[in-house]
């Protein structure tokens, strides 16, 4: 009888060690896009990555999972999911000198309860026929009469241009925000639609001359044999704000409140913001690392340099209510 207890209880306690080598990750990235990083993780330190990938919903499974949640670490694109998950009360601060160090203060929660990984700059793609170099600059310039006729873009209140029209308020103020956007429709070729890639699609055919989207959606169109294409139709452009600079977002972390494995979930946060794997999500997504001394891939340095607006993206996910209001009463999407 000793013995057989003797044997359970090491069985026990091995299930226990195996159940504390996971981490579980709530994701709005794709697992393929991730998953450079999670083996690179598992193959350093022998702790499972189980990815749950979830296209929307991410807040309403957490808070009806409450304490039962199995979630450890979440990931998302977007400071206004970022700043919502914290806002309902489903994430912890954590205190890490590695995330510090290699999170610039822009780019993180002033209480720490989520760090950025990588950032995207909000650009303008210009057909490389019907734009010449030079002729837009700004973003209060998508507003210009000249550009009647001639801009397509997606769904005002698509997560992108609702941060981006938080910055133009952050800038300019509501009331010239406003101005704004009722300009920037005016200018639209069609009604707002599709995605960032399919406004590329129509600069290629003709529809329009410019659009606004996100830099990596350049390399995913390059690497589809059917986009490529639409890509090689335009050239990027990296407006600024006049008294600013390019609008990025980021993708980012957090560790969910009810973390059943709070050790790994760090140990996990902190690999994800080094600067080996800031470099390698972003070669995978073709966006930009935000660790001191790292570099973008090579194919996104080719696409040209900016300086980012300097402004803290939390100040930014204030604004979205602001944002979201100012979009249906100019009627943006009609």
């Amino acid at each position: 009888m000793q013995k057989f207890m003797t044997a359970l209880l090491i069985l026990f306690t091995n299930a226990g060690v195996l159940m504390a080598s996971e981490v579980n990750v709530y994701s709005y990235r794709q697992p393929d896009l991730i998953k450079p990083l999670t083996d690179k993780f598992t193959q350093q330190t022998g702790i499972k990555v189980n990815v749950a990938y979830l296209k929307k919903g991410m807040i309403e499974r957490m808070k009806a999972e409450g304490k039962r949640s199995p979630a450890d670490v979440v990931l998302t694109v977007d400071i206004s999911r970022l700043a919502g998950i914290v806002s309902e009360n489903l994430t912890q601060p954590v205190q890490s000198s590695s995330l510090s160090e290699n999170v610039p203060e822009l780019y993180r929660d002033p209480d720490n309860h989520w760090f950025g990984l990588t950032t995207r700059a909000r650009i303008v793609y210009a057909s490389k026929d019907r734009v010449s170099d030079g002729e837009i600059e700004t973003y209060e310039e998508l507003a210009d009469p000249k550009w009647s006729g001639r801009i397509c873009t997606r769904s005002g209140t698509n997560a992108y241009n609702v941060a981006l029209t938080s910055a133009v308020i952050h800038h300019l103020g509501e009331a010239s925000a406003q101005k704004w956007l009722e300009g920037l429709k005016s200018n639209l070729a069609r009604k707002p639609q599709g995605n960032d890639r399919a406004q590329v699609k129509a600069i290629w055919a003709g529809e329009c001359d410019i659009s606004v989207g996100n830099t990596y959606y350049m390399g995913k169109m390059l690497s589809d044999d059917e986009q490529k294409e639409w890509a090689n139709s335009v050239r990027i452009i990296f407006p600024k704000f006049k008294n600013g600079g390019t609008h990025v977002n980021i993708s980012g972390v957090a560790m969910a409140k009810y973390s059943p494995n709070p050790d790994n979930a760090l140990r996990f946060m902190e690999f994800l913001t080094s600067p080996e794997a800031q470099e390698i999500y972003a070669e995978v997504n073709y966006e930009y690392p935000i660790a001191p001394g790292t570099e973008a891939a090579k194919l996104v340095k080719t696409w040209g340099s900016f300086k980012a607006d300097k402004v803290n993206l939390m100040d930014l996910a204030k604004l979205r209510s602001s944002a979201l209001k100012l979009t249906e009463i100019v009627n943006f999407d009609g």
